[in-house]
């Protein structure tokens, strides 16, 4: 799923320059006045302004982010009766779900793929690669919109940078406190910080990011069976099996490598292991999901 992945690095990439570098600048008073124990209050105010303040300005250039990286190009009059028809069909689905029309874009790539961003739902981006419109009837591909509609419609982006902002702040806090305890406890620094407090600052707001990841990697999950669930709704239960099924059989065609398996609209293969770490879940268990659907 192109849209959480990119949001996720781009938004874990602000947080970090930034968060380190006014550290190391000094900037934002996290020990108290005594300079010898931290203030958890200032502490945590500053993890708050710039975890949040990332992942909301991952979100306010989402749409931008994901035109430059995948070539997006938008569709402002159709060229052809291709284009006419997805216009139409997003028109239709955005009317049932009561957001405004999202911008409607086809990029250029062969895996069978798609994916809907934006900062609100009155002002979404939903695209479709090249390779779904060549492989999938306009049934299973009507699904497909209906599932990126379904997300624009339940806010999952709004609801991912808030989810994104509280693991950053937890991060950033988390990561401080240890590095406070390591150049107290270890080095015996006395008073102020040492270059110990930086280097294991650095090191575990490293790892707590990738741990926390989990839980954001969590909700995507969640996202997706909700947004299937929508899809159904939209264009019907059977198309939506339809279209899952079509994705299951082209997963394993030569088109994404596997390491970028799962930033597609279909997920990936995935040991146990990593299966904390996937966006979507195994496609088997949703459509197993949507055939329990009354």
């Amino acid at each position: 799923m192109k849209r959480v992945v990119l949001f996720i690095i781009t938004n874990l990439a602000i947080v970090f320059v930034l968060s380190i570098v006014l550290s190391l600048l000094g900037v934002g008073r996290i020990l108290d006045e005594q300079g010898v124990g931290l203030d958890l209050y200032n502490l945590t105010v500053f993890a708050a302004v710039f975890g949040f303040g990332g992942s909301l300005i991952s979100l306010a250039i989402s749409k931008w982010t994901a035109k430059r990286l995948t070539g997006a190009q938008v569709i402002t009059t159709p060229r052809n009766e291709v284009e006419a028809w997805l216009v139409q069909t997003v028109r239709k689905q955005a009317e049932i779900a009561g957001i405004g029309m999202p911008e409607v874009a086809i990029y250029n790539a062969p895996d069978v793929n798609a994916f809907a961003t934006g900062a609100r739902r009155n002002n979404a981006l939903v695209a479709v690669s090249t390779g779904l419109l060549n492989s999938m009837n306009r049934e299973e591909a009507e699904a497909v919109l209906a599932h990126e509609v379904s997300h624009v419609a339940n806010g999952d982006m709004i609801t991912l940078a808030l989810i994104q902002g509280v693991v950053n702040t937890f991060v950033i806090v988390a990561s401080r406190v240890v590095g406070h305890f390591v150049d107290r406890a270890v080095f015996k620094t006395e008073e102020g910080h040492g270059p110990a407090f930086y280097i294991t600052s650095i090191v575990t707001q490293i790892i707590f990011g990738i741990l926390a990841s989990i839980i954001v990697m969590w909700f995507s999950r969640q996202r997706e069976f909700r947004a299937d669930a929508g899809g159904a709704r939209l264009a019907g239960r059977e198309k939506m099996i339809a279209a899952l099924e079509k994705l299951k059989r082209s997963v394993n065609q030569p088109h994404l490598p596997d390491q970028m398996a799962a930033f597609g609209i279909s997920g990936g293969k995935s040991s146990s292991f990593m299966r904390l770490f996937m966006t979507h879940p195994p496609l088997d268990e949703r459509i197993e999901a949507l055939k329990r659907m009354m």
